[in-house]
């Protein structure tokens, strides 16, 4: 255990203002469910991390973000040891709902995938729980840190340094590695030359309008709804709260729709009658789709939306940012314990060749179940037959089922 981080251990717990600069061996930029996790892999094989968060713990732990998790990610959360809650509470589903034009359908994924499901635990919950273990075991997360600038990452000759802000005062961290799980805003991702990445983004010409709502689900598993209008889907945040969508023009503001527009406009979108109650939250999000092909150089990784943003519609964001964790992890662990770099230096590659294909899985799904603006009759009828050759066809559903409770990590070299 370093010493210094004993001292500021005991420091950062009393409250007491942090009056010194620090070393361990990875630098963790993000408190995010990425972030957390990988502390708490690296810390569960011996490995010292350090977390800079540049916001406040209630905020994170109050956040409200997706819960439809993959196998892998449930797996990966248990097999972690902080899957205890997950596991007691999670709603298992086995299939989820197609609905065209007001017909409801039902895709069988458990029967398709020879028992694989996805399980519903929110975002949120799987935060606290990391949060709590990680003050249960002492790990450092220094929260409203905020990183300013990176140095040495690229230069062997160098210390790799994160000079973070807190309370107004410059401050330091050395580490072996940055790790950077800050999101698609965050200064990790600018850090690595531009002369060797490539971005790849698209916006959709739609957004989503949100609602958390006191309702009980009118079914247990997911519905997505094509309709004429526009997009629609019902999930949820356990038992007794409905988080519903619909499509909405791009530039919407959140406060333009009544609550009963709201309500009837989910009723005819989804063909069925929903259980109503008090709209708790709302809000507006936009779609877009975004690859950075470069996530690491030299000592400087990146994982999450700091490399991949897809849309909502399939549930594949934190579950992305998951699998990165997964490879990253490893890699770390090997170069640690087993003095073993391939991984390491194989992570870009990995990532990427998963990450394009749950990318193409999300804009697939979106562009067959929205509405384009200037959609014409063709098009309408084509996501139609698509819909129709899922339901209708044991390969068709195969694959959406598939990549619905995710992809494996393929760790073979090309």
């Amino acid at each position: 255990m370093w010493q210094v981080v004993i001292l500021h251990l005991v420091l950062f717990a009393s409250k007491t203002k942090i009056k010194m600069n620090l070393k361990t061996q990875v630098g963790i930029i993000g408190a995010g469910p990425a972030g957390l996790t990988l502390q708490r892999l690296l810390h569960n094989a011996g490995i010292e991390s350090i977390i800079l968060e540049n916001r406040n713990e209630e905020y994170l732990r109050r956040r409200l973000r997706a819960g439809v998790m993959e196998q892998g990610t449930v797996d990966t959360f248990v097999n972690a040891g902080v899957g205890e809650k997950l596991q007691a509470n999670k709603m298992i589903h086995n299939g989820i709902g197609l609905h065209f034009n007001g017909v409801a359908q039902r895709l069988d994924v458990k029967g398709l995938t020879g028992g694989k499901v996805v399980s519903v635990y929110g975002q949120k919950n799987i935060t606290n729980d990391m949060i709590d273990r990680a003050n249960k075991d002492g790990l450092q997360i220094i929260w409203e840190a905020k990183g300013q600038r990176l140095e040495g990452f690229d230069d062997e000759t160098k210390d790799t340094i994160i000079h973070y802000s807190l309370h107004g005062k410059m401050y330091t961290l050395q580490c072996d590695y940055i790790i950077g799980c800050d999101g698609f805003h965050g200064i990790s991702r600018p850090s690595l030359p531009i002369t060797e990445k490539n971005i790849f983004t698209y916006e959709f010409p739609y957004s989503w309008y949100g609602v958390l709502a006191e309702a009980k689900p009118i079914s247990h598993e997911v519905i997505y709804a094509h309709h004429p209008d526009g997009f629609a889907l019902q999930s949820m945040r356990g038992s007794e709260l409905s988080r519903l969508y619909i499509q909405c023009p791009n530039g919407t503001d959140p406060d333009t729709y009544e609550e009963e527009w709201v309500w009837d406009e989910l009723d005819k979108r989804l063909g069925v009658k929903l259980n109503r109650g008090n709209i708790i939250n709302s809000g507006v999000a936009p779609m877009r789709s975004f690859v950075c092909d470069k996530m690491q150089h030299g000592k400087l990784f990146i994982a999450g939306d700091a490399a991949h943003i897809v849309p909502p519609t399939g549930a594949k964001g934190m579950n992305l940012a998951i699998a990165d964790i997964n490879v990253l992890s490893k890699g770390l662990i090997n170069h640690y314990n087993e003095k073993d770099d391939d991984i390491l230096n194989r992570y870009t590659e990995i990532c990427l060749r998963r990450i394009w294909k749950v990318e193409r899985f999300s804009w697939w799904v979106t562009t067959t179940f929205h509405i384009d603006p200037n959609q014409d009759e063709f098009k309408t009828k084509m996501q139609e037959a698509t819909i129709s050759y899922l339901l209708d066809s044991e390969v068709g559903g195969h694959s959406f089922a598939e990549n619905y409770v995710g992809l494996p990590i393929l760790w073979n070299k090309k």
